[in-house]
């Protein structure tokens, strides 16, 4: 497999807490040489990434580097995140601010209403949370005129509910995922398996 290039796109903030406190130049030269991509690659394999690079004769990391590509990868937690947070996005019903929904979401705003692909039961505690947060992100791109805020929410709480499913269903996936980004603490989860794999296999069915 071409480990340079799927380390290339590893955050380098994993390497010091696979316990080795590289800073970004020298992280850099290692992944330039085969023993220190060896290195690398043992720390990520004994800490993060025990699916994605342990031993196994079977598994291939570049293959799930090739196949979720980062923007296909994004894409998916992005839907999952906007899924997740359907409740409070099937609340709201001002008509500016659905306007804003409307044109940042895309079609993926019709997923959050679309009950068949979930129904949107959470535990009070976990919904009060959820719309708190979403509330705070749409009060923030409603100021500023700009998604960021709530596109923020959702691609963390996306890649939380991806890594929580995938590490049943697609280990490597799952650390793949985790790999892309700095370490942060793991939110809670809420996401039913079968929501998530539906929307799973409509983006792989558009990465295949």
């Amino acid at each position: 497999m071409s480990l340079r290039a799927l380390l290339a796109e590893v955050d380098p903030a994993w390497f010091e807490h696979a316990g080795a406190p590289l800073d970004a130049a020298l992280a850099a030269r290692a992944r330039d040489t085969a023993l220190g991509r060896r290195m690398l690659g043992a720390w990520l394999a004994d800490g993060p990434a025990a699916s994605l690079l342990g031993p196994d004769p079977v598994r291939d990391p570049a293959a799930v580097r090739r196949r979720w590509t980062r923007p296909r990868l994004d894409a998916l937690c992005r839907d999952v995140g906007i899924l997740a947070h359907a409740p409070p996005i099937r609340a709201e019903v001002r008509r500016e601010p659905v306007r804003r929904l409307r044109a940042a979401l895309g079609n993926s705003y019709m997923l959050a209403l679309d009950r068949s692909v979930w129904d949107g039961a959470l535990e009070p505690e976990r919904q009060r949370t959820l719309v708190a947060g979403f509330d705070q992100a749409l009060a923030g791109a409603m100021g500023g005129d700009d998604p960021a805020p709530l596109f923020a929410i959702f691609d963390r709480q996306g890649r939380a509910e991806l890594r929580a499913w995938a590490r049943r269903r697609d280990p490597a996936l799952a650390d793949w995922c985790r790999l892309l980004h700095p370490p942060d603490d793991e939110l809670p989860t809420h996401l039913p398996e079968k929501p998530v794999l539906r929307v799973y296999t409509h983006h792989e069915a558009r990465a295949a």
